[in-house]
């Protein structure tokens, strides 16, 4: 009979490099899958270009290789021109051919084919790499429309976010979907509270990869009174307590005296002398922007507010108010510089078409940058 062995504390160390050699093995064999179908697709566009090839050649390729190396998968004809597809949108883009490289390939497909905009795919790239999103989360993010949401809607904070935690444009959102919470009309606080408690893994999930949980109904003491705090939030990258309060209908301007009060109580109570300070957030089911912008222009507490959606939004509409601010953000003053010239005599609308939406481009990629 085999004596059950004592692990010592050591044998932990030993378990954790043997995994940590695993996963990286796993990265090194997924870059270079990644750089041997960005190469495939490079050679099948510069044959197809040279007019070297047509259509049928490749069917050939994908029948030759089915023959010669029969253990060989992912080579059909369909996915021949992915790959062909797939070097052709990356091509010259010193940003994001790396990121790719960083990615499943399924992810890339995702990517590429969900994406309408050269933006948008970089933009989905950034956030995947960021976030380690698995394929499903992926694809519930594009569905949930994050990149028109962020370009449409950008994040208010207060001034003092900005100076006192540089980054935290890029962490926080402007609206958070909560649809896996399946909340009825006319759902209360404690309704949504509980539900963000039960669905605790997807809520950190929307929230960010950095967020760790701390506690709930977090008990704050001043003045010999106690209080409550909703939820309380750990960000790893801005090294600061974040908290979050929960509130079922419109944001009222009221709500962010409460809320600067709970930053107070926690960076004097609470944070630790290597922390920065803490971010507070209202989690409103609704809020009026002009609203939002007046009631933070004043206060004094790094704090934003944000919605809280409990049902995917309608995709194309966001899509198509999307299209209309590239249209509306153009540069007027070379739009009529550009009228004026001879040239516009003959430009006909999808030129114009064209330099509007160029512009428009140049202003979503500023909020990239924040990424």
């Amino acid at each position: 009979m085999t004596t059950p062995l004592n692990p010592q504390p050591d044998f932990n160390e030993i378990t954790q490099l043997i995994a940590a050699a695993k996963q990286r093995a796993v990265q090194a064999v997924n870059v270079m899958l990644i750089e041997l179908y960005w190469q495939v697709g490079q050679f099948i566009s510069y044959k197809i270009a040279q007019a070297e090839w047509g259509d049928g050649v490749v069917a050939q390729l994908a029948e030759h290789l089915a023959q010669t190396q029969p253990n060989l998968r992912g080579f059909t004809r369909p996915n021949l021109f992915r790959m062909k597809q797939f070097y052709e949108a990356y091509q010259g883009d010193e940003i994001v051919s790396p990121l790719v490289r960083q990615l499943p390939w399924t992810h890339n497909l995702i990517i590429l084919n969900q994406s309408k905009r050269p933006e948008e795919r970089e933009f989905y790239l950034h956030l995947a790499v960021r976030e380690q999103w698995s394929k499903r989360e992926l694809e519930r993010q594009l569905k949930a429309a994050l990149f028109e949401r962020t370009v449409l809607n950008p994040l208010k904070v207060t001034p003092l976010v900005s100076h006192t935690h540089a980054d935290a444009m890029s962490v926080f959102k402007d609206s958070y979907m909560v649809e896996f919470l399946d909340l009825p009309q006319g759902h209360g606080e404690a309704d949504l509270h509980q539900g963000l408690l039960l669905r605790l893994k997807d809520f950190l999930i929307e929230l960010g990869r950095d967020f760790c949980f701390v506690g709930s109904e977090y008990p704050l003491q001043v003045g010999g009174r106690d209080f409550a705090l909703d939820l309380l939030f750990f960000h790893r990258g801005l090294n600061c307590l974040v908290a979050i309060e929960l509130k079922v209908g419109r944001f009222e301007p009221e709500y962010l005296g409460k809320l600067g009060f709970y930053l107070e109580a926690l960076d004097r109570d609470v944070k630790k002398p290597h922390e920065q300070t803490a971010i507070g957030v209202l989690l409103c089911a609704s809020k009026d922007d002009e609203v939002v912008e007046y009631a933070l222009s004043r206060s004094l507490s790094p704090a934003l507010i944000a919605e809280y959606q409990t049902q995917l939004p309608d995709k194309a509409l966001l899509q198509a108010k999307l299209h209309e601010f590239y249209l509306q953000n153009v540069n007027d003053e070379n739009m009529k510089d550009a009228m004026q010239t001879d040239k516009c005599e003959d430009m006909d609308l999808n030129a114009v078409s064209d330099a509007r939406l160029n512009d428009g481009k140049q202003l979503v990629q500023v909020k990239l940058d924040d990424l």
